[in-house]
């Protein structure tokens, strides 16, 4: 008997209809006459918490982290125990099984997950389903392929999962207990690998915006009269001249109105000194990866990101378009035998644009988008062979058809082609340029053109104003170099400088897809470049909306500008550098990928993961924060005397315990500073000794293993880790040893700064930060498979300057060809991808230029 396991419900009936023989229902499966469908809900088995790997863990304490699961556990997720229960008993009278979860990375492993878990032996076959149409199914059912080809995809699941889980688990505990040292009672700060850094890109605008200084800047721009017509040219100033900012703009008003004032008197003769017009050719964008589609969509229509993927979902379970969550914008060559079939529907769709471009299209033209060699488990998203009129659609799934059309149609157009004129005027020695464009042949851009877009519903983008505002579209006259022209007029034009744009949903979402922008180390901003940026094409909208409904950002203004809110800014300021940049965050992602095309191993991964988390877990013990409370430690200024019970009474002790052990009586409810103070101004006799005061009291608090490494320490009036430290690694790493190894324990503090959270504080967490949530309906979210036309950043960190022989890119003359490995093959792309996508067939190691 063959059973098809798939991922949710949906895509379970899909799948039946689409096999032989009558299909019966039962309880959580369907028997068709060639096998026996089932189902999960998206992620059925869950990572065990911190506590059900030891009960101990309930309590958040500084000296368990970090935690480190020496064999990971897995639980059926609450809910979803019915379903696993039929699962299991199908399997074990499987024959044969079929795994039938999405095509990405999380796909693989939530299937995978099952049969581990069950000790699956059984012979498992792989169906890569990119589009729900009766005619795919069954062309990816007769190509199933072994699903042991797919074990690196699920390594590289798994990594993701644990490392989110030790991030999440650790540093959350790590910097909740160090913010509650300082007093801040009660307070939960969430900690994610991807969450956090995309937060903080945020935060750090909104302060660019706040400390932001408008400044006034002048332009000249002056008419010059041809022989065969009038331009306008803008004064370029040398950077000698006085007035100019660092960024070479003219921000004193009397040194434009001097420039003016010379360029209006005689002679106002000047020379065309330069003179290019090429010919330029545009291809037409490739069609759409969810990550651009979501961009487009929240710049056209302003839909957020989440709201685009669950339309894109709805559209796909319609059977309208294919697989939503794909992060690649390319299509394979065997698709392209349904052209004529998508373009004849399209074409039947009365009363749209999308008609009318349909007709327009060239069924046998190829695009740079048919490429095989770009391919992974998934291609960009299309519209299926399934006809539909879009006006029959809701107005959100049909303005997202329409683009997601009109993108496809695309590629069945011919390039726009037009004129590029530059010209350089030298006037009274001094430089003006102008720059032109003249159409020859709008190609593609016809569905692109203002009526289009207007009937569209879009906007011009930024970088389209700021191109028209640079041009003088159409309107310079025929010249060559060396002609006269006559100065006529001039115009200052005052301008100001503008602050960082707020992001939007859509642009952080861009954001984090084009993460090298945003990293703090420069080298590694220039070798970033090719990786996938942070978070996966299914989770960053599923982020976004996170850090929203959790009240970490806040949407502003018809734009939904994103602006932090103060329990942002807290948990930023908090967090070290390596958390808050996307520097190592970008680089684990580059990594996954690498993973999932066979390169590294889990353990490999996995071991850096652990020792990125101790460090950070070390360096939340000495995190600065500011003190809230009373009653400020006089000794280690970073914690708040709180009030504890000892055997024999009350006492006050250090928040900051156990890097601080002052404690002094209770006097009246109130710590008496007055005797901490007087034993200060004794001098301190060690850590050892605080406590032991406490101990006379009846504190049972045992000698500390710590204590052998500091005392000398505090004895010699530093305190601390820091001097510890300058006693000898050894003696801080053997105390430290020590410590782990103890069967001994502090004794157990009942102050809220090591208290563990209310159910609401856990609720936040796990909701927030912690392990994924069962499917429900909306995007499952993480990760896609890479495309294969990106290298792996191990590689390019060995290429910051081209070899001696390596070959310029003919394309974009700009980046050098280098050998990638993708699924059919080597192949040559441009090292200036993705502002380069030019690629070359490999000819016995070397690529076919001709």
């Amino acid at each position: 008997m063959r059973l098809y396991i798939a991922e949710k419900p949906s895509m379970g009936r899909e799948i039946a209809k689409c096999l032989k023989g009558p299909v019966a229902r039962h309880d959580g499966y369907l028997v068709t006459g060639e096998g026996i469908v089932t189902w999960l809900f998206g992620h059925i088995l869950r990572q065990a918490e911190p506590q059900e790997y030891d009960a101990r863990y309930k309590r958040w304490r500084a000296e368990d982290l970090p935690i480190l699961p020496q064999a990971w556990k897995l639980y059926v997720a609450k809910g979803s125990e019915k379903q696993f229960a039929v699962v299991k008993n199908l399997i074990a009278k499987a024959d044969e099984i079929v795994h039938a979860g999405d095509p990405d990375r999380e796909g693989q492993l939530l299937v995978d997950e099952v049969l581990d878990y069950l000790g699956n032996e059984k012979p498992v076959k792989r169906i890569l389903l990119n589009a729900l149409d009766e005619k795919s199914i069954k062309s990816a059912n007769a190509h199933l392929r072994d699903n042991a080809a797919f074990y690196p995809l699920k390594q590289s699941a798994l990594a993701r999962a644990r490392a989110d889980w030790l991030i999440g688990m650790n540093l959350s505990r790590a910097y909740t207990l160090a913010a509650r040292r300082a007093g801040h009672a009660r307070l939960v700060l969430p900690v994610g690998r991807v969450k956090t850094p995309t937060l903080a890109l945020v935060v750090r605008r909104e302060r660019e915006i706040e400390h932001f200084k408008p400044v006034d800047y002048y332009t000249i721009k002056a008419t010059f009269a041809h022989a065969n017509g009038s331009f306008i040219a803008q004064w370029k100033p040398r950077d000698t001249i006085a007035g100019l900012d660092s960024e070479n703009r003219l921000i004193d008003k009397a040194v434009a109105e001097q420039m003016l004032h010379t360029f209006s008197e005689a002679p106002r003769e000047g020379t065309v000194t330069g003179y290019t017009r090429a010919k330029k050719q545009e291809s037409a964008p490739l069609p759409f990866s969810l990550s651009s589609l979501q961009v487009l969509a929240g710049k056209r229509f302003g839909y957020e990101p989440q709201l685009v993927l669950d339309t894109a979902q709805k559209l796909y379970e319609k059977k309208l378009t294919t697989y939503p969550r794909s992060d690649c914008e390319y299509l394979p060559l065997n698709q392209f035998g349904e052209v004529k079939t998508i373009l004849a529907n399209l074409r039947q769709a009365e009363g749209t644009e999308l008609a009318a471009w349909a007709a327009g299209a060239d069924p046998a033209r190829k695009s740079r988008a048919w490429n095989d060699k770009k391919i992974s488990a998934h291609h960009a998203i299309i519209p299926t062979t399934v006809r539909v009129n879009p006006e029959t659609l809701p107005a959100t799934e049909r303005n997202l058809y329409t683009l997601i059309a009109r993108g496809y149609l695309a590629q069945f157009y011919p390039n726009h082609v037009y004129d590029q004129t530059k010209v350089e005027v030298t006037y009274k020695d001094e430089l003006f340029t102008a720059s032109g464009r003249t159409e020859r042949d709008p190609g593609w851009k016809v569905m692109y053109q203002a009526k289009a877009r207007q009937a569209a519903g879009e906007e011009k983008d930024e970088a389209e104003e700021k191109r028209e505002a640079d041009e003088t579209d159409g309107t310079l006259p025929a010249m060559k170099k060396g002609d006269g022209v006559t100065y006529t007029q001039g115009e200052i034009k005052q301008s100001v400088t503008k602050p960082p744009t707020r992001f939007t949903p859509a642009t952080l979402l861009a954001g984090m897809k084009e993460i090298h922008k945003y990293v703090k180390n420069p080298e590694a901003k220039k070798q970033l470049k090719d990786v996938y940026g942070i978070g996966t094409e299914a989770t960053r909208a599923t982020i976004i909306d996170d850090l929203i409904k959790r009240r970490f950002l806040r949407p502003h203004g018809k734009k939904k500008y994103l602006i932090p809110e103060p329990s942002a800014y807290l948990l930023i300021d908090a967090l070290p550098d390596e958390m808050t940049y996307p520097d190592s965050t970008a680089i684990w992602e580059d990594r996954l990928h690498s993973l999932s095309e066979g390169e590294g191993t889990l353990e490999e991964f996995l071991a850096a993961q652990i020792a990125f988390t101790k460090k950070l877990c070390e360096k939340a013990l000495d995190l600065k924060l500011e003190v809230k409370g009373e009653n400020v430690c006089p000794r280690c200024h970073k914690g708040v005397l709180q009030q504890r019970k000892g055997k024999n009474g009350i006492f006050w002790g250090c928040s900051n315990y156990p890097r601080c052990r002052l404690t002094c009586s209770d006097k009246d409810g109130k710590p008496d500073l007055a005797e901490a103070k007087a034993r200060a101004a004794g001098g301190w006799q060690g850590a050892a000794s605080g406590w032991q005061s406490g101990a006379e009291r009846g504190d049972a608090a045992p000698a500390s293993p710590w204590r052998s490494a500091r005392a000398a320490a505090y004895q010699a009036g530093q305190g601390g880790a820091a001097a510890a430290q300058r006693q000898g690694s050894g003696a801080a790493a053997q105390a430290r040893g020590a410590a782990n190894a103890s069967s001994q324990q502090p004794a157990a503090d009942t102050s809220a700064a090591s208290a563990a959270p209310t159910a609401a504080d856990w609720a936040e967490l796990n909701d927030l930060f912690g392990p994924p949530v069962p499917f429900a309906g909306k995007g499952r979210g993480y990760g896609d498979k890479p495309k294969y036309s990106a290298s792996p950043l191990e590689k390019m960190a060995q290429e910051k300057t081209p070899a001696p022989d390596a070959v310029l890119c003919p394309h974009c003359r700009e980046g050098h060809l280098r050998r990638v490995r993708g699924k059919n093959g080597y192949f040559w792309g441009c090292s200036n991808y993705p502002r380069c996508t030019a690629t070359f067939d490999d000819n016995h190691g070397k690529p076919a230029l001709g």
